[in-house]
């Protein structure tokens, strides 16, 4: 595990707000986790799902998708394992609540193109509110959903923000277990 270069300061968490994280992509990945958007923290590190508290690392090792628990510094690791990473929105905001449903949206047609140049086996959506307002499905349940884009599968799992007090880390690593299945089955 490569360790963690020092905390942002104050000033270096307001300037991330113009700073974008760069998609983690390879053509045909198993598994393309796609979060919301990124927070000052992890656009000041330049590290997808950095901030301290966010659960996405552990979660992703309790699922078995990873060898042992990676950092945000390890994310280049994710590639040869078959994952990547990306964001439904790339404007970085303080919290998701900040993104308007326009955002969503376009970041839903941007994603399309990203599949249909990458070719995932699933996408994987780390928050389910941003997949049903970005493909208009209100009322879209956690799990593997009966669209697809071309054919990738679509999966919607909670956020692993350390906000999202609705599921603590016990469940995303069930959720995402029941991910990691159903990608080995379908190989």
């Amino acid at each position: 595990m490569t360790d963690a270069p020092r905390k942002p300061t104050k000033a270096e968490l307001a300037a991330a707000v113009t700073k974008t994280v760069p998609d983690l992509l390879a053509p045909e990945l198993r598994v393309l986790f796609c979060g919301i958007n990124p927070g000052l923290y992890t656009s000041a590190v330049g590290h997808h799902f950095a901030r301290p508290g966010n659960r996405f690392w552990p979660a992703l090792h309790g699922a078995g998708f990873t060898p042992r628990l990676f950092s945000p510094w390890d994310e280049h690791e994710l590639l040869p394992l078959g994952y990547g990473i990306t964001n439904m929105v790339a404007r970085t905001t303080a919290t998701a609540a900040e993104l308007s449903a326009e955002e969503y949206v376009a970041g839903g047609e941007r994603l399309r193109r990203v599949v249909q140049q990458y070719r995932p086996r699933v996408v994987a959506f780390m928050g389910i509110g941003a997949f049903r307002t970005a493909f208009g499905k209100p009322k879209a349940v956690l799990g593997l959903q009966p669209e697809t884009l071309g054919t990738t599968a679509l999966w919607a799992l909670p956020s692993p923000s350390g906000l999202n007090a609705n599921h603590q880390l016990g469940d995303l690593i069930a959720l995402l277990r029941e991910l990691r299945v159903w990608v080995e089955a379908s190989s």
